[in-house]
């Protein structure tokens, strides 16, 4: 069944400090994520050891850390992570940060905390 979806109306949950996770695709295959990150919020390091990611921004500004390198994305910038590579986002601006992300295949069940 098709239907329209959006953050009014997706299956969401809280994770690390007060941040917020809306599902707009979860399947094995492909999941499809926008997030929502409070000022001064950050995960915690970790990899996947199958799912490829895409981080895209579309509010704020993000800090990736990559294995030894450190990015960081502005509105309407992405970035890709692939498998195996350590990494973790911190919200080290001003402001709120929103951002999608892609995972293929999903990361349930594939994610090993550092």
């Amino acid at each position: 069944m098709n239907k329209i979806i959006n953050k009014q109306n997706a299956s969401n949950y809280t994770w690390g400090d007060n941040c917020l996770s809306w599902i707009l695709n979860n399947s094995e295959s492909l999941s499809i994520k926008q997030e929502l990150m409070p000022i001064g919020s950050k995960e915690q390091l970790h990899f996947h050891e199958k799912a490829t990611q895409f981080f895209y921004v579309l509010k704020g500004q993000a800090t990736f850390y990559l294995e030894d390198e450190v990015f960081i994305l502005n509105p309407n910038d992405g970035l890709s992570v692939l498998n195996n590579t350590k990494h973790f986002i911190a919200n080290e601006s001003n402001d709120d940060i929103e951002f999608l992300v892609i995972s293929q295949p999903s990361t349930n069940n594939d994610r090993v905390n550092i």
